[in-house]
């Protein structure tokens, strides 16, 4: 496979004080920003289009609701840090948001592709593959290649070897400015979780054809 290469001049990689902010804050500051990951196959991205914000405090849907553990431990680590977590035999990726200590984070839930699509439904084949066999394959469409956390880390190539990985640093995984977003931001609650479910902690591009739901 030709190998995939970032296209274009590289925008300005979003920094540590853009994430040591209220979680609300950063949830909804990141859609339309760029999130973009380089394995040793290439690069695949783009823009983020729907989010979900856990809160430090009184939230019991957070990880990080019931206290530390080895699991959950990159949520307490300084802002601008990726927490990764395994769910339902897929990675889910989240950044850590507000001061060292407080363990708030963001959900990414799907980005819009722009940037090695054939590498994503390579990988997104490979996976569908493993689960019903060659002859129950078919054809991915582009809005299905990142639509949902589960999707999204299959696609990038993101695992738990990035839980903890510094976003800030500007390469392997990280997230990059982007023109302010031309459609109105939508709040709902949030989905896929058992508790906390009534809260209103989910932003999404309206009329985005690749939010997840």
């Amino acid at each position: 496979m030709k190998r995939n290469r970032r296209p274009g001049p590289v925008r300005a990689v979003l920094q540590r004080e853009f994430y040591d902010r209220p979680v609300i804050e950063v949830a909804r500051e990141l859609l339309n920003k760029r999130l973009l990951c380089e394995t040793p196959e290439g690069v695949t991205g783009g823009l983020i289009v729907e989010t979900e914000a856990y809160l430090a405090t009184g939230d019991p849907a957070c990880h990080a609701c019931r206290g530390m553990t080895r699991r959950n431990a990159s949520m307490f680590g300084p802002p601008g840090h990726a927490y990764v977590y395994a769910i339902h035999s897929r990675w889910c990726l989240n950044i850590v948001t507000e001061p060292e200590g407080v363990p708030s984070a963001v959900l990414i839930r799907a980005i819009q592709p722009e940037i090695g699509l054939d590498l994503m439904r390579v990988r997104r084949t490979a996976r569908a593959r493993s689960l019903v066999g060659e002859a129950h394959v078919r054809p991915i469409p582009e809005r299905d290649l990142a639509r949902g956390p589960g999707r999204l880390c299959e696609a990038l190539g993101i695992d738990r070897a990035l839980d903890g990985w510094d976003l800030v640093m500007g390469h392997k995984l990280w997230v990059e400015d982007a023109p302010p977003p031309s459609g109105e931001i939508v709040t709902t609650t949030r989905i896929g979780v058992t508790a906390g479910h009534e809260l209103p902690l989910r932003y999404f591009v309206a009329d985005n054809r690749f939010v997840s739901r």
